[in-house]
């Protein structure tokens, strides 16, 4: 699924389930339910993750080439805490795991054979957000909303400990990461539930290689810094 074809299909989704919500004089569901102080709800969803690179442009070495990075359609699964500030603001935790595959290719003169120049990144993720949502007012059955703040994961498929690096076929990463995330949504008032897609943009700030021993390793030598960063498309149940 590409990516023009994955931003396709959010669009229709929203326009459908909004305008289908939208008429003159709804039956309003869940009247009371955003009165409530704490509630509870999980979500699923799929998620794409990329690595943005930053290379040391005064290393002059030939045949060091830029890395190139083929994304995949990963999953989510996890729980959400919501705490209710006031009547557009509430203070949200979302803990999920969130599995992933990103393929690199390094297109170095030194490397032969795919074994040596490619390297699938699968990721497991334990990712725990601390967001902010503020909404609007709400119009019948439905709230558009936005959502920001911070979060962390732990990387259970890092490799940090490795003693093997990419001369063995091992591509390493550091454990944790942080990062800052931003979005949008709709939230559709059922009759026994609160249903609400969303998309994120989500930015790593920290460097996450875990380069190879060897300073001028072909596959990490010429690398500054590796940051993940991705975007999150979550359907709510609350």
């Amino acid at each position: 699924m590409n990516k023009k074809l994955l931003w396709a299909l959010v669009l229709a989704l929203y326009s459908h389930s909004a305008f289908s919500q939208l008429n003159e004089n709804p039956l309003l569901n869940l009247q009371n339910f955003d009165k409530q102080p704490l509630h509870w709800g999980y979500f699923l969803g799929i998620n794409q993750y990329d690595f943005k690179f930053d290379y040391d442009r005064y290393n002059n070495r030939e045949g060091l080439r830029d890395v190139q990075v083929a994304k995949n359609i990963g999953f989510n699964v996890g729980l959400i805490g919501d705490l209710r500030i006031n009547e557009y603001m509430n203070l949200r935790l979302e803990p999920g795991l969130y599995y992933t595959q990103r393929d690199l290719y390094f297109p170095h003169s030194d490397l032969s054979g795919e074994d040596e120049r490619l390297r699938e990144v699968k990721s497991t993720y334990i990712h725990v957000p601390l967001l902010l949502k503020v909404s609007t007012k709400r119009i019948g059955n439905v709230k558009p909303y936005i959502v920001g703040g911070l979060s962390s994961s732990i990387n259970l498929g890092s490799n940090k400990n490795s003693k093997e690096d990419n001369r063995q076929g091992t591509f390493r990463m550091e454990k944790q990461a942080y990062y800052y995330e931003v979005g949008f949504g709709i939230d559709f008032y059922l009759y026994y539930f609160k249903f609400s897609p969303s998309i994120r943009g989500v930015f790593a700030f920290n460097d996450e290689l875990k380069p190879d021993d060897d300073p001028n390793s072909p596959w990490t030598g010429n690398i500054n810094g590796m940051y993940s960063r991705a975007i999150f498309i979550n359907l709510t149940f609350e």
